[in-house]
């Protein structure tokens, strides 16, 4: 296995809650996994964090957001590649229409997407843990603690 050789790897992800249900997606191509998370993704170079997660949730979803305050910081880490993320989570609005529809994910991650009140989310499996307090438990802005990375 390539050992991962850069530092930790910055991403934002969006809180989208509209109606009482937050936007979640499944990253995995092939739906190889059954993980579901906020929609968001890398950092980029040369743009602000509003504006990486502006593009990460359209790539993703074909969403237009308006991006809030931040609200949850997680990392995660593989211990046998030495791979390492910092997630930055902002809270977001939608900004028109609130349907995905027919999307279709240009670099083929995404391949799923829902949105799921506090009762459905405890049954699917998410990460990280502290989505759903922040989502739906009016908590303020949380660190959810470095842990080992799943699949």
């Amino acid at each position: 296995m390539t050992r991962w050789s850069g530092g930790p790897r910055l991403a934002v992800r969006a809180v989208i809650v509209q109606d009482g249900r937050l936007l979640l997606v499944n990253a995995y191509p092939g739906q190889i996994s059954d993980l579901w998370c906020a929609p968001g993704g890398g950092v980029e170079r040369g743009a602000s964090l509003p504006q990486n997660l502006q593009r990460e949730v359209f790539e993703e979803t074909g969403l237009q957001i308006a991006v809030g305050a931040p609200c949850l910081v997680n990392e995660f880490h593989d211990p046998s590649s030495g791979f390492h993320q910092v997630e930055l989570f902002f809270r977001a609005a939608l900004v028109g229409a609130g349907e995905v529809g027919d999307w279709t994910d240009p670099e083929g991650v995404v391949n799923r997407w829902r949105w799921v009140d506090a009762a459905d989310m405890a049954a699917l499996r998410v990460k990280p843990d502290g989505l759903a307090a922040v989502a739906f438990g009016g908590a303020g802005v949380i660190y959810d603690p470095l842990e080992v990375i799943v699949g």
